[in-house]
C-alpha cells in the first residue's frame, strides 16, 4: 500500500524494499522562485550568468533566466529521499536528461516510478521526470538505488530559515499547528475526478484536517485514483453519475448535516454554488455568500483578507456590506481581534463619478452608525494608501487603517481577481480561499492552486466548522 499522499507534511516515512512494487510512483510539486535560484547558485558556487544576470539572460536563445539544470535533479533527489522508497534510501546512479527550460514561475511536477528491482542486492531502479504546468517534460532519466530493509518513521526536521532579499513563508505551518488540536471535520469533497483535487482532499485527510466523503461517479474516482498512485481504502463514496448529481448531493449532505463543510474539487465553481445557493438546499443564511483569500506575502508584515475576489461579480452596496460582514467574521476566527478593513477604489478621495467610492464612503458610514461591527472602516483608499504607511503619509492620510490592513475589499470581482492573482504570481504571495454566508464552510480552490494552498484552505474550513458549532452563522 503506497504511503498516505499527506505523510511529508509532518512525519517521513519510508517503503522497504519488500514493500516496493514495480509501477509503484511517487511525485512532489514545487514552483521554481528566485531565491531558488539565488540559493542553489551559492550552494554550488554556479553563478553562470544566464541564472543570475537577468540582462546577460535576456541576450540568450532562452531570452530571460532559467534554473540550474541540476535543481531539477535535486528534486529528484528529494523524491527519492522523502517518498519513495525515502529515508535509508542510498543513491546509487542517476542518469538526467535536460529536454527544456525551466523559468521562474514554472511549477514542477517530479514524478519518479519503480521500473526495476534487484531481491539480491535491494537494488531498485526507478524512471525520473519532471514536467512542467503546461505537462511539457524538462528532464527525465533514471535512478538506480539501494531501498531500506527496516521502517524508518522520523518528524520531519525543521530547517534553518534561510532569507535573501524576501522573507519566506511559514504560514501554512503555523495555520497547521493552530488547528491540530481540533479533530477533523467531516467534509463532502465534490466531483475529485481529477488528480490534483483528489490528491489534495487525501493530503487533507493525512494532515488530520478534514474526514472526506467523495461525492463523484465511483468509477472515474477509481481511475483517476489508479492513475495517480492513490489509495482510497478507508475512503468514504457516494456514488453519483455526474458533476450535476455530485454538487446536489453534496449540498443535501451539508443541509442535513451529515458533513460540516463542502470542498470544490475538479467541477466549476458556479456548477457548485449553483447547488449551494437555492433556499431549498437548506445552506442560506442571513448574509450574501462571498469569498475570501487568506494572503500572506513576503512584502507584507502580516496575514490579510482579500475579497471577493470569487463569487460576487458586480456587487451592490448591500452586497458589499455582507461581503465586509464576512471578512470580519473570518479575521475574527483566525485571531484578528479587531480587523483594520480598508474599502479599496483607484483613488482615496470621493469622487461623484466613481461609485466605488460612493459605496466605500457608504461603508463607513454604516459602520459608524453599528450597521457593520466587529472592525474599523476607512475608505475609499487606494491600494497603495492601504498597505504603506509612507504612501499614506505623503497623501496626507491620517487613519487608524492606512498602511496597516487586515482586510482588503475591492470593488468587483474582476479587480479583486486580479489584484490577488498579482499577488500570487508576482509577489509571491501564499494564499487560502474560503466561502462564507454559508451555513458550512466551502472550499473554494483552482485547479492552479498549489498543494500548500489547497492544505491551507481545508486548515480555515476546519477552523470555521468548529467556530460554526458553537456559533451557527
Amino acid at each position: 500500500m503506497p504511503p498516505d499522499p499527506a505523510d511529508d507534511l509532518k512525519i517521513l516515512r519510508n517503503r522497504t524494499f519488500d514493500e516496493i512494487a514495480i509501477g509503484d510512483r511517487a511525485a512532489i510539486e514545487r514552483t521554481l522562485t528566485v531565491e531558488d535560484i539565488q540559493l542553489f547558485a551559492l550552494m554550488s558556487g554556479d553563478v553562470n550568468p544566464s541564472h543570475v544576470d537577468p540582462a546577460f539572460a535576456a541576450s540568450t536563445r532562452f531570452h530571460g533566466v532559467i534554473a540550474h539544470g541540476m535543481w531539477s535533479g535535486a528534486l529528484i533527489s528529494a523524491v527519492l529521499g522523502t517518498r519513495l522508497p525515502g529515508p535509508g534510501t542510498v543513491y546509487l546512479s542517476q542518469t538526467l536528461r535536460f529536454l527544456a527550460p525551466v523559468r521562474v514561475g514554472d511549477r514542477l511536477t517530479i514524478e519518479v516510478t519503480v521500473t526495476a528491482r534487484d531481491p539480491a542486492r535491494r537494488h531498485v531502479t526507478l524512471a525520473c521526470s519532471a514536467r512542467n504546468q503546461e505537462r511539457t517534460a524538462v528532464v527525465d532519466g533514471e535512478a538506480v538505488v539501494v531501498a531500506p530493509d527496516q521502517h524508518i518513521e522520523r518528524p520531519r526536521t525543521a530547517l534553518p530559515d534561510i532569507r535573501l532579499d524576501v522573507a519566506g513563508h511559514d504560514g501554512v505551518e503555523r495555520l497547521l499547528a493552530h488547528v491540530a488540536p481540533l479533530e477533523a471535520v467531516r467534509t463532502a469533497v465534490v466531483h475529485p475526478c481529477d488528480a490534483p483535487s483528489l490528491s489534495a482532499a487525501l493530503q487533507a485527510r493525512g494532515a488530520g484536517l478534514i474526514v472526506p466523503v467523495l461525492v463523484a461517479p465511483r468509477a472515474r474516482l477509481e481511475a483517476v485514483a489508479a492513475e495517480a498512485g492513490l489509495d482510497l481504502a478507508g475512503v468514504a463514496i457516494e456514488d453519483v453519475p455526474h458533476s450535476h448529481a455530485a454538487a446536489a448531493r453534496a449540498a443535501a449532505l451539508a443541509g442535513s448535516g451529515e458533513v460540516e463543510a463542502l470542498m470544490k474539487g475538479s467541477l466549476h465553481t458556479d456548477e457548485l454554488m449553483a447547488a449551494v445557493v437555492p433556499a431549498a438546499a437548506g445552506l442560506r443564511t442571513k448574509r450574501r455568500i462571498s469569498h475570501c483569500f487568506v494572503m500572506q506575502t513576503p512584502a507584507y508584515p502580516r496575514p490579510f483578507i482579500l475579497t471577493d475576489a470569487a463569487v460576487n461579480i458586480a456587487p451592490d452596496l448591500e452586497q458589499k456590506a455582507d461581503i465586509v460582514r464576512n471578512a470580519i467574521e473570518l479575521a475574527h476566527a483566525i485571531g484578528v481581534a479587531v480587523p483594520r478593513v480598508a474599502i479599496l477604489a483607484a483613488v482615496e478621495t470621493v469622487n461623484a463619478a466613481m461609485p466605488a467610492t460612493l459605496d466605500a464612503a457608504a461603508l463607513c458610514k454604516m459602520a459608524d452608525r453599528g450597521q457593520i461591527t466587529g472592525g474599523v472602516l476607512d475608505g475609499p483608499l487606494a491600494f497603495d494608501n492601504a498597505v504603506s504607511v509612507a504612501a499614506a503619509q505623503v497623501k496626507g492620510i491620517a487613519s487608524p487603517v492606512a498602511g496597516r490592513a487586515d482586510v482588503l475589499v475591492v470593488p468587483d470581482l474582476e479587480s479583486g481577481n486580479l489584484l490577488a492573482k498579482q499577488l500570487m504570481y508576482l509577489g509571491q504571495a501564499a494564499s487560502a480561499g474560503i466561502v462564507l454566508g454559508a451555513r458550512v464552510p466551502i472550499v473554494l480552490t483552482s485547479r492552479a492552486d498549489s498543494e500548500a494552498s489547497r492544505i491551507a484552505s481545508c486548515a480555515i474550513a476546519k477552523l470555521l466548522a468548529h467556530r460554526y458549532r458553537l456559533s451557527p452563522p
